[in-house]
């Protein structure tokens, strides 16, 4: 294997890994920042819907940053030295939620209210830090408070993403009365995803010279025309789908989420797209960043293994908990 080859694999891997993590760990976020909007009974079932899956969806993240570790030892160093705040917010978010997430279920009155409002406040406080972080990123962490603006509104941006994906997901998922809230909620979903897309894009090309010599410089914006038109198709199909259901004009409740992972995937493509090869934009390359081509060997094999198990395992959850969601009971 030539050495070279090595940090392109090692970049796909971790790219794979935060596309599943993004698409996973994203809808249950996303439900989970809707429980606000439901009945006791129905917060009890949007939380069955997830019960067993959300805690193996964060394995991806903890995939993706030890790639970055171990085959981006510099790179990891630059990335979470200037992001140790959001960082910090993000792991407090999901501690927050897994501890609620656990409470609820066993608590009566108004403790399980509280640990209701913390699965909620844990869940925004991980999707908005996630965002924001992303926004850091992209703009290679220049200070300054128009950066800072950016990353913020990528952070509101997010989250409305994983609005749409958690209730495209409880359409899936739920039926009757909650089915019916979601259909709004999954519109909702669409308007905040569609104009935080207008906003970013907008403002992308301020803040990031690099990204805008990408995408609009010709003849790369007539290259590149599919993967918005895609996104746009894709909201498109979301819509359609959600209204046809609230007409009972179809039976197919997958469509929406399948629309809303089209998505994730074709705005995932534009930015690595938008990135490479740069693990740290404008500063390190895959190549510069990368480990010693013998280090990088040992872990490949490693890696080899994990992977295929960790995509086995998640095949198998969802194949054995498919179907409508019942509620969630310890008894």
């Amino acid at each position: 294997m030539i050495a070279l080859d090595l940090p392109l694999i090692f970049a796909a891997l971790m790219g794979l890994a935060v596309l599943m993590y993004v698409l996973l760990d994203g809808y249950d976020l996303g439900v989970a920042m809707l429980m606000p909007a439901g009945s006791a009974r129905e917060q009890g079932l949007m939380v069955a819907s997830i019960g067993p899956f959300w805690d193996a969806n964060e394995t991806w993240l903890v995939l993706g940053v030890g790639i970055l570790l171990v085959a981006f030892p510099v790179a990891h160093g630059v990335v979470l030295g200037a992001l140790y705040l959001p960082v910090a917010a993000m792991l407090i978010g999901l501690m927050l939620r897994g501890v609620a997430f656990e409470f609820r279920v066993k608590a009566n009155g108004w403790h399980r209210e509280l640990w209701n409002w913390l699965f909620w406040g844990g869940s925004f406080i991980a999707s908005f830090a996630q965002g924001f972080m992303l926004g850091r990123y992209i703009t290679g962490f220049e200070p300054g408070f128009g950066y800072f603006l950016f990353a913020a509104l990528t952070g509101a941006a997010l989250c409305g993403g994983y609005v749409l994906l958690g209730a495209s997901w409880l359409i899936l998922r739920t039926e009757g009365e909650l089915q019916r809230k979601s259909f709004a909620w999954a519109k909702w979903g669409m308007l905040w995803v569609a104009l935080g897309v207008m906003l970013i894009s907008a403002a992308t090309p301020l803040v990031s010279e690099t990204v805008r010599e990408r995408w609009f410089s010709f003849p790369n914006a007539l290259l590149l025309a599919p993967l918005p038109l895609g996104c746009i198709a894709g909201g498109a199909w979301v819509w359609r789908s959600v209204g046809q259901l609230q007409r009972s004009e179809s039976l197919a409740d997958w469509k929406p989420f399948t629309g809303s992972v089209a998505i994730f995937v074709l705005a995932f493509v534009g930015l690595a797209y938008s990135l490479f090869p740069f693990v740290v934009i404008d500063r390190l390359t895959i190549w510069q960043a990368a480990a010693h081509p013998s280090s990088l060997r040992f872990v490949l094999v490693g890696a080899l293994v994990v992977m295929p198990i960790l995509i086995g395992y998640t095949v198998f959850a969802y194949r054995v908990f498919r179907g409508k969601v019942r509620e969630l009971s310890y008894d």
